[in-house]
């Protein structure tokens, strides 16, 4: 797997412009070693899935949630998903905040393109077993977008053992560390009609699509 340049880019303000040797050298050069030191892994587990009002039931998992609810809305299942890219980028990025502001930011940049590439080859996988039984995916959907309580990250890495599986901590704040990392639930239905293929929403041309959300960018 590489970094995604032109998702870098994105995430460092480019929308489109030239960028100067300079900036390319030191993009290719910060890619490069970010995966040679990064450590993808994943975990992620299936659970059914009950939509109850605003409160959404998985196992013994409970989160109240109007937007998650709304997500998953009519899924008779859910996949609780962790993934990381390991602590490769976080050294980098501390490392080069000493002897160079500029690579640092491209590295942070890099290292935010690569989780969610990595994060999306594994849910080709998921979206391929799930095919195999007549299910289909919906967008996925992360701990502290809208009123998706952050703090849903605690019994969400209890469930997954994501310290003991994939190595990934929680602070008291509730923010990964590794800090490229990521939790997401994945709804599985079997309407096709209401699944999603596309990466992201901002690849979407369905404006009107009721699972739409809107991204930032950055």
């Amino acid at each position: 797997m590489q970094v995604d340049r032109a998702e870098t880019l994105r995430y460092l303000g480019y929308r489109g412009q030239e960028i100067d040797e300079q900036t390319q050298q030191l993009l290719d050069e910060a890619a490069a070693e970010l995966e040679r030191e990064s450590l993808p892994k994943s975990v992620y587990q299936e659970y059914p899935c009950q939509v109850e009002g605003n409160q959404i039931i998985m196992g013994n998992f409970t989160v109240t949630s109007a937007n998650l609810a709304k997500n998953l809305k009519g899924c008779e299942y859910v996949v609780l998903l962790a993934a990381t890219i390991g602590r490769g980028a976080d050294f980098m990025i501390k490392k080069y905040s000493v002897v160079n502001i500029a690579k640092a930011a491209i590295t942070q940049a890099a290292g935010a393109a690569y989780i969610e590439s990595y994060v999306d080859e594994v849910e080709a996988k998921i979206r391929q077993e799930a095919l195999e039984r007549g299910l289909y995916l919906r967008p996925r959907f992360s701990p502290g977008y809208g009123d998706f309580p952050l703090e849903c990250q605690k019994e969400m890495f209890e469930i997954l053992e994501c310290s003991k599986r994939i190595g990934v901590a929680l602070t008291e704040g509730n923010l990964m560390m590794p800090s490229k990392s990521v939790t997401a639930l994945i709804g599985l239905t079997t309407k096709e009609r209401e699944s999603c293929q596309m990466k992201t929403c901002m690849q979407c041309e369905k404006t009107d699509c009721e699972f739409r959300k809107e991204e930032s960018g950055a």
